[in-house]
């Protein structure tokens, strides 16, 4: 029987939206927990891994989660930013991330944008290295939408798909 588990950080609601969407999505035995409220991973035969991204990069929680993900562990990764879909920016976390968990079976990723928190946005347009990554950030405000949900579904479910398929 496959165990299934969602688990995410999120700061500002985008990547525990797309949590929750991949966790509707599943049609078998699942869980759903915050990152820090995960306890054990061995009885999981599937582990979605969300995280926001930050500076182009992996959070640091998200970081030591993966380190600890055992050998073979069949494992799908999921982020939110502000960037433009398929930019470079946006995909750079995800491969990071999945560096990390070389040892882990990596079934997919997904990745949508999500709104900047405004602090942000003010914080880092100041800076003159910044301000392109800003003025496009701004148009990530409205996301996720109703699209990327219905996305996260499909990708939950391309995954299950994939999970059980002999060859992965």
């Amino acid at each position: 029987m496959t165990k299934i588990l969602v688990t995410y950080l999120s700061q500002t609601g985008n990547t525990k939206k797309i949590a929750e969407a991949i966790f509707e999505s599943l049609e078998r035995d699942k869980t759903i927990e915050p990152i820090d409220e995960v306890q054990e991973i061995e009885d999981y035969s599937l582990i979605f891994i969300g995280f926001p991204v930050h500076s182009h990069s992996v959070p640091f929680k998200i970081e030591s989660f993966l380190r600890k993900i055992p050998q073979g562990k069949k494992i799908a990764l999921f982020s939110t930013h502000g960037s433009l879909p398929g930019s470079r920016l946006a995909r750079e976390a995800l491969e990071h991330a999945a560096v990390i968990v070389s040892k882990a079976k990596v079934l997919g990723t997904f990745s949508c944008r999500g709104k900047v928190s405004m602090a942000a946005l003010e914080f880092l347009s100041k800076s003159p290295e910044h301000k392109a990554w800003t003025e496009m950030a701004a148009s990530s405000q409205t996301h996720p939408d109703e699209g990327d949900i219905e996305d996260a579904k499909s990708f939950a479910k391309w995954i299950m798909t994939l999970s059980t398929q002999d060859q992965v």
